[in-house]
């Protein structure tokens, strides 16, 4: 890549290590074994948002989760984020990994970086699975979100993980988990206002509805019900853009998907990844 690459351990406690590419380190970990699969998270989240699903698939997959730049243990790099530089810091550790080809899944801001890979560097993709995530968004939902973009961007980051709150989970698993909801508001606490705002600009400004239909691999495309940024409409809309692709609609769920019902994805991932044999390596 011409680029100097270092590996350094991390704190063994957190069962990963970092990867230096230029001036960028990124945490990543490596679990299970089988077909290689690439899992990137969403806007202010980290590596361990995958946990309930890569647990479920480690026997089966070997498994790439990281912290995206400006995210979790990797660098809190400062300036403007594009979404190639997030495609790239991937692409360097599916390399670093042995990963030749692998299977590719994004969650949220993860899916607009897997759906950027998939139009980029089909050639490295086997299957892909796109959750929660955005395409062919409304006039609407551009203002919404833009209105979310700057409100972040004024500093207003507490009343944005409140509301977001009932975007994310329902009141139900709220209620029923306290405690990993205290954990999930102290992890979003850390996160570098600068860099949360600057990987949201990327989420909100991205929109490769119009290049779907050029995505011709294996697509599995999911989103809760009630998620009312990644909603049905949207998951609908790449369905119907990437030839082949299969579609699910989560009954009763909101956007994280990951964190409220991850034996669902596990299960769609599964059937969908298990089924590639025969799929051109």
């Amino acid at each position: 890549m011409g680029t100097a690459v270092q590996v350094a351990r991390a704190p063994q406690e957190h069962g990963s290590t970092s990867l230096r590419i230029g001036d960028v380190s990124l945490n990543y970990r490596l679990q299970g074994s089988g077909t290689p699969l690439v899992c990137i998270h969403g806007v202010g989240s980290y590596l361990e948002a995958w946990e309930g699903v890569a647990e479920r698939l480690a026997d089966q997959f070997r498994i790439l989760t990281f912290d995206l730049r400006g995210h979790g243990r990797s660098s809190k790099v400062g300036g403007r984020y594009e979404i190639d530089d997030f495609v790239g810091d991937a692409l360097a550790l599916a390399d670093h990994a042995g990963f030749e080809t692998f299977h590719l899944a994004g969650f949220s801001l993860g899916g607009l970086v897997a759906q950027r890979m998939a139009l980029t560097h089909l050639a490295r993709l086997r299957r892909l699975v796109l959750l929660a995530t955005v395409a062919g968004r409304t006039e609407e939902e551009r203002e919404r979100v833009a209105l979310r973009l700057a409100a972040l961007q004024a500093g207003d980051r507490g009343s944005h993980y409140d509301a977001s709150l009932s975007r994310w989970l329902t009141e139900a698993f709220q209620a029923r988990n306290p405690d990993l909801i205290a954990t999930l508001r102290q992890r979003n606490a850390e996160n570098d206002p600068d860099c949360y705002a600057a990987a949201y600009r990327v989420l909100a400004q991205t929109d490769f509805g119009g290049l779907l239909d050029q995505i011709r691999m294996p697509a599995l495309i999911a989103t809760g019900e009630e998620d009312a940024g990644s909603n049905p409409r949207m998951a609908r809309y790449m369905h119907e853009r990437i030839s082949g692709s299969q579609l699910h609609i989560l009954p009763g769920l909101r956007h994280s998907i990951l964190t409220e019902a991850p034996e669902q994805v596990a299960a769609l991932m599964r059937g969908f990844l298990g089924s590639s044999a025969g799929d051109a390596q």
